[in-house]
């Protein structure tokens, strides 16, 4: 098991209600996941997953349970997942995820965000190859046979595992595969009755690009405002 590579993050808690926002984002992923699959957890992946990185976010269950509710009904907003593709300063790619209802809302808004930041709004494809979208698990290390459990998984589809940092700083075994064995991981670490900190698909950076300290702090500054608007659901990036 090795140290697997993670950009850096933003300063964006320490200026924004990271509860509210983490909150928002999840309700919106529940609702997205329960209106491609119903309301059933266990039928339904995508909303397990939800559920699952709601517990990890200590979200309360009479919100989950009010963002089920309202995702089930008929006046809950459609949410369309868009990717919007830049250019921070100093040549970084950025990958912005959103979740929306209102995709002239969106674009624009994220069209002045990258232009306040110094950076730009490209086209679809312009930095997309320079990630991979992967399936990414966080788990406590806590109680863990690691090589065993590496062992393990590899036929389950894991294609990375190593040490990795929550936002403050506790440790946490990062486990990647590709993202059409997401499913597939997903089970094997349910069915072994492993605790999840949270399962995401994000897009890694294939080549991070090291900046100096003044120089990724303009970055850190656009990714930071970028994930402040309402309908940003993560930003990814390559600053190393």
């Amino acid at each position: 098991m090795g140290r697997i590579f993670e950009t850096r993050k933003t300063t964006m808690f320490a200026r924004w209600n990271r509860m509210a926002k983490l909150f928002t984002r999840i309700s919106k992923d529940i609702a997205i996941a329960v209106k491609a699959g119903g309301a059933s957890p266990d039928s339904n992946p995508a909303l397990r997953r939800a559920l699952q990185n709601a517990r990890a976010g200590n979200m309360p269950k009479d919100k989950v349970e009010a963002a089920i509710k309202r995702a089930s009904g008929q006046d809950e907003h459609n949410y369309e997942v868009v990717l919007y593709e830049g250019y921070a300063p100093h040549g970084i790619a950025i990958l912005v995820e959103t979740a929306t209802d209102n995709v002239v809302r969106t674009v624009a808004n994220v069209r002045m965000h990258f232009k306040d930041g110094g950076g730009n709004l490209g086209t679809t494809g312009s930095v997309g190859f320079l990630f991979q979208r992967m399936g990414v698990f966080r788990l406590s290390p806590e109680g863990l046979d690691l090589e065993a459990l590496e062992l393990d998984l590899i036929d389950h589809g894991l294609q990375e595992m190593g040490e990795g940092q929550g936002e403050k700083g506790e440790k946490q075994v990062v486990i990647r595969c590709a993202f059409n064995d997401f499913g597939q991981l997903q089970s094997a670490i349910e069915a072994r009755g492993l605790t999840l900190l949270s399962a995401e698909s994000e897009y890694v950076a294939q080549t991070p690009i090291e900046l100096p300290e003044d120089k990724a702090n303009e970055v850190l500054e656009l990714v930071d405002e970028l994930e402040q608007d309402d309908d940003v659901q993560r930003v990814f990036h390559n600053l190393a």
